[in-house]
């Protein structure tokens, strides 16, 4: 049967477009280029873009080039390259302070991602069955949370650029973060992107399958590269770009034509799933418990800009006293300055306690500093929250505990000290606090202060809020960073950390930028940008309760390892289970001593 002009034109430009594909996956170069890009998109959901919305569809080329990996190694292969992409994109700030190190630490940490790629073929490879796809819908989200469980982990840089915190100004996705914190909000992330994935799947499978411009030819010539049948060259590159959209499992069509006998059911799943993510949102909104007012308490953040140079210190403190003593009058409960704020001990300088003191007398309020220096009574330099009241300090001390992997200390140091020759490693490891502290300030005022990163892990707000916290505090500076996404990023991840624990969040920074969130995770007046040297006053409202994550924690986390437990018990379950083939028994023999040739 002969096809007509347009149809024979289409068919021609539908295998061209199918030989030009094949050519690109089948580089090696092309494809790790692919994979690199892909890896990266997700990063544009985060501050500075904040293109929240593109989280739900970012991971789908990353899976859809995954699934079309010609082996199971190539797909682990795959997502290796994606994580590396994905952590270059999302610390892409650090470039010039570690330069080439940047890259050697993404792709460490990149490998956590080759198991997920090879799931993602696993259970989407081919036209996926129904179960499949209804199983990838809990298998692959579970697993991108142990990868972000793995690398939250101080030792290998913490918890930034955890995909659910990209929605840290989304109303519904911040009462999920109250229920199951940041990581609920992640594997709801995943799920609708494994959705759209599964979507697009069946929708190129239909297209490909409703076609009549391909040759008339038996099943065989399409799902196998040089058909004997026909040798045609479509059915080489159909076969080689299938994985990427489809290997359909059809049968052949009353015309000799294939159909596709599974796509349009690929489709159930993935809407099913989507509609149970907006449920569930719904469900939080509806009847997740609410922070309960509690009044309100005044803060005022002192952000005193970028003063770099000779003597800094010294003109930093005079910058942030003249900023703090525009505060008088104004009815304080508190005062906020941002993390390295002063950087002489208090107890060596006994002159700088008594300046700051005579401020704290001056604004009626305690002053919450952040000692940068060498500890007088202990060896070693500490990253110190100080409370400083009237009479001067108050006893009040929080030593920062999880310090920053290379911007403060370098992991072992013997092995990787050359970091400090290549970027701005630290020179000197700071030493680490045993505790963390709650501090009262006064008026009933109970504060839970953090240091720097510290406001990216959860357990550690989680943990201040269950010890009596009614205000979280987080003393920042990113003045390294000043004209990148760090900031912004750095910021926004207190949104978060408000909506899960139901307490007000502050965000004092040197250089910006510097906000504060209600109990809600919605914002409390106007942040500070990394252009303002101001102080400002924040009537913070306060909340009482216990939220869900609060009172169960990480139970995402715990729900995802029993998903992933239950997998490997099933796989095995499946091998040992599988027939093991018969052993072939001896060739016969000729009269002359020969064996027999098969099929002679």
């Amino acid at each position: 049967m002969d096809l007509f002009g347009d149809d024979r034109w289409e068919r021609d430009r539908w295998e061209r477009h199918g030989r030009r594909t094949a050519r690109l996956l089948a580089s090696r170069w092309w494809r790790g280029g692919l994979a690199v890009t892909a890896g990266a998109l997700p990063a544009l959901a985060f501050p500075a873009p904040s293109l929240w919305w593109f989280a739900y569809a970012a991971l789908v080329p990353w899976m859809l080039l995954a699934r079309s990996a010609p082996t199971p190694r190539r797909a682990a292969l795959d997502g290796w390259l994606g994580g590396l992409g994905f952590m270059v994109a999302v610390h892409h700030w650090l470039l010039p302070s570690l330069h080439v190190f940047t890259v050697v630490i993404a792709a460490l940490l990149g490998l956590l991602w080759a198991p997920w790629g090879w799931l993602v073929r696993r259970f989407l490879g081919g036209t996926p069955t129904p179960g499949r796809a209804a199983a990838a819908l809990v298998v692959l989200p579970s697993a991108w949370l142990m990868v972000e469980l793995v690398r939250s982990w101080q030792g290998l840089g913490g918890p930034w650029g955890l995909l659910g915190s990209s929605q840290w100004q989304v109303a519904p996705a911040l009462r999920l973060a109250s229920v199951g914190g940041v990581w609920l909000i992640s594997a709801f992330v995943v799920v609708v992107n494994t959705a759209v994935a599964l979507l697009v799947i069946a929708s190129a499978a239909r297209a490909v399958g409703s076609r009549s411009v391909l040759r008339p030819v038996p099943w065989p010539a399409v799902v196998r590269p040089r058909s004997p049948v026909t040798g045609s060259p479509a059915a080489t590159s159909l076969r080689t770009i299938a994985p990427l959209t489809f290997r359909s499992s059809g049968t052949p069509g009353s015309s000799g034509t294939f159909r596709s006998a599974g796509p349009g059911l690929v489709a159930v799943p993935a809407v099913v799933g989507i509609l149970a993510v907006t449920a569930a949102t719904a469900a939080a909104w509806a009847w997740a418990p609410r922070p309960e007012s509690a009044g309100r308490a005044r803060v005022a953040v002192v952000q005193p800009g970028v003063i770099d140079g000779a003597r800094s210190a010294d003109r930093r403190l005079a910058r942030e006293e003249a900023l703090t003593r525009t505060l008088a009058g104004r009815d304080l409960d508190l005062v906020v300055w941002g993390e390295s704020s002063v950087g002489y001990d208090l107890v060596d300088r006994p002159d700088v306690a008594r300046r700051i003191a005579a401020l704290s007398r001056e604004v009626g309020a305690d002053i919450l500093v952040n000692v940068d220096a060498r500890r007088s009574d202990r060896s070693g330099i500490f990253k110190s929250s100080v409370l400083v009241g009237p009479e001067g300090p108050t006893g009040d001390r929080y030593d920062k505990m999880r310090l920053v992997p290379f911007g403060e200390y370098v992991p072992a140091r013997s092995l990787l000290g050359w970091a400090t020759s290549v970027g701005k490693a630290a020179g000197e490891d700071r030493r680490r606090g045993d505790r963390q502290v709650v501090m009262d300030v006064g008026q009933g005022l109970r504060v839970g202060p953090l240091v720097c990163f510290e406001s990216a892990f959860p357990d550690m707000s989680r943990r201040l809020t269950r010890d009596g916290a009614q205000l979280l505090l987080a003393q920042s500076a990113t003045s390294s960073f000043q004209s990148s996404w760090a900031p912004p990023q750095h910021a926004s991840l207190a949104a978060v950390r408000a909506a899960e624990t139901g307490r007000p969040m502050v965000h004092a920074t040197l250089t910006g930028v510097s906000a504060v969130y209600a109990p809600d995770g919605s914002r409390v007046g106007s942040p500070l940008g990394t252009s303002a040297s101001t102080a400002a006053v924040y009537d913070v409202p306060l909340g009482t309760g216990v939220t869900a994550y609060v009172r169960w924690g990480d139970w995402p986390v715990r729900a995802a390892m029993v998903v992933l437990v239950l997998l490997c018990a099933v796989e095995g379950l499946r091998i040992f289970r599988r027939p093991v083939p018969e052993r072939p028994g001896p060739l016969a023999r000729t009269v002359h001593g020969s064996p027999v040739r098969p099929g002679r």
